[in-house]
């Protein structure tokens, strides 16, 4: 193979080196990105007079050409020896368009180019993940605003501990993903930087317009300093911790939804068509996907520590070590946009069993603060009123009773400020209504945080 450095040396690379340097075979998923900046490129040399609109012209005509080919499966990557998409692309538009192809690299570099190629990458999968992110809150609105009223026990510790309604539950899911939807969207503004013109490390001596190319491939701002340009990558590291935190927060979700379709919570039914079996227990029913997720959140983390650890030691500015941001990024990206569709599928045509989810409720004690604010409300201080209750949980303890079945006269041994609406104060219903303070689970409050993520969802939803 002749390299594109070859007028300094005088050996062939041997093709152990080329295949151990050679990044094609992951980052020929640039093709599409590595084509659109050299368009914008060549068209910004013609117009500042760098090279004549004629070859401009052939540029774009070759260029196009090889991305509809590249599309079509007319034209692969099989068998080429090009180090990168960066050394194919020029090779086959040169093979093209003659010596007009091999005026495009003119005024920048290879490091410039692949800053350019993967902040393009990152943004545009930045957007997939944040419609896609947009289509799991529009689901959880959806089941939330069915299931206002549907009481089930709220868990600290994974004890039964307060109860609260299904819908309060799933808007708190709500809120975990609304914050990686702004995480994604300030990354997406930090990735929009274009590094082009900074060429190798220190910028060029030709008249080029940066401002120019950023404007047309969409980018707010132009890199204000080529070496920094060429070396950063925290944009990679951006978008993989926003990916990392986001199946963080899918796996959270995947494992209440492993606990609330086990029998001995039985509070959702999954979809057949979202779950599966056993080869060899015919009664059982998996939620795979769910197990999945929570497994391939481990995956994600990788790819993080890996890129942090790649970029952890570099001196400025680009270095060979940097190669290995894409792999990780790639399969970091690829990952979460495998499994928020199909989880937010699963999770659309789960069955809410509400009956099993009231009865679980009915059980544990979980009006037990409401009893103790009912002595507090009648002027008991509050820790009295704590003991005091606790007292009355073991009594009924004892006797296999609860707060609802305790007889009057046993109330009134503890405390003489019992009357007979200590029972509308314990009732599950009310319990769960009048916590209606913002943010709360009562059905008013949900119902205002609902209406809130409603206004989320249109003011964030993509074009």
């Amino acid at each position: 193979m002749k390299a594109m450095w070859a007028g300094r040396f005088s050996k062939a690379i041997a093709k152990e080196t080329n295949d151990f340097n050679s990044s094609l075979r992951f980052d020929k998923a640039l093709a599409a990105e590595d084509i659109k900046g050299s368009l914008a490129h060549a068209a910004m040399l013609a117009a500042t007079g760098i090279i004549s609109p004629e070859d401009a012209d052939k540029i774009s005509v070759g260029l196009t050409s090889i991305l509809a080919d590249l599309e079509s499966g007319k034209l692969s990557f099989d068998g080429s020896d090009a180090e990168d998409i960066h050394m194919f692309v020029e090779e086959k538009l040169t093979e093209r368009i003659g010596d007009a192809g091999k005026r495009l690299h003119t005024a920048r570099s290879r490091n410039d180019q692949v800053a350019l190629d993967t902040r393009m990458y990152a943004m545009e999968k930045n957007e997939e993940i944040r419609a896609a992110l947009i289509r799991l809150l529009e689901v959880l609105l959806e089941l939330s605003a069915a299931n206002k009223e549907t009481i089930m026990p709220g868990y600290t510790h994974l004890q039964r501990a307060q109860p609260v309604s299904f819908a309060f539950h799933l808007m708190a899911y709500f809120q975990m993903f609304s914050r990686d939807i702004e995480r994604l969207e300030e990354a997406s503004k930090r990735a929009s930087s274009l590094p082009l013109g900074a060429c190798a490390l220190a910028g060029t001596g030709f008249p080029i317009d940066r401002r120019m190319t950023a404007s047309a491939l969409g980018f707010e701002k132009v890199g204000p300093n080529a070496m920094d340009s060429v070396s950063d990558r925290d944009f990679c590291l951006d978008l993989a911790y926003c990916c990392s935190l986001l199946m963080m927060h899918l796996s959270r979700f995947s494992e209440e939804i492993i606990l609330w379709t086990s029998w001995e919570f039985k509070f959702l039914e999954l979809d057949d068509a979202y779950s599966t079996g056993s080869s060899i227990m015919p009664q059982k029913k998996n939620s795979d996907i769910a197990e999945l997720v929570r497994g391939k959140t481990g995956r994600v983390y990788g790819d993080l520590t890996a890129l942090l650890t790649v970029m952890k030691g570099l001196p400025l500015a680009y270095n060979k070590d940097m190669q290995e941001d894409k792999e990780a990024l790639f399969d970091a990206v690829d990952t979460v946009l495998q499994c928020l569709p199909v989880f937010t599928s699963m999770l659309a045509t789960a069955t809410v069993l509400k009956d099993n989810m009231y009865k679980a409720a009915g059980g544990g004690f979980i009006n037990a603060t409401d009893c103790a604010d009912y002595l507090a409300a009648k002027g008991t201080p509050f820790r009295s009123a704590y003991k005091t209750t606790g007292e009355i949980v073991a009594r009924c303890i004892s006797e296999g009773k609860t707060l609802e079945t305790l007889p009057l006269e046993t109330y009134k041994s503890f405390s003489p400020l019992f009357e007979n609406d200590i029972y509308e104060a314990v009732d599950l219903k009310r319990c769960m209504e009048k916590r209606n303070s913002e943010g709360g689970t009562g059905t008013a409050s949900v119902s205002a945080q609902i209406e809130s993520g409603k206004e989320f969802v249109k003011a964030h939803a993509l074009d």
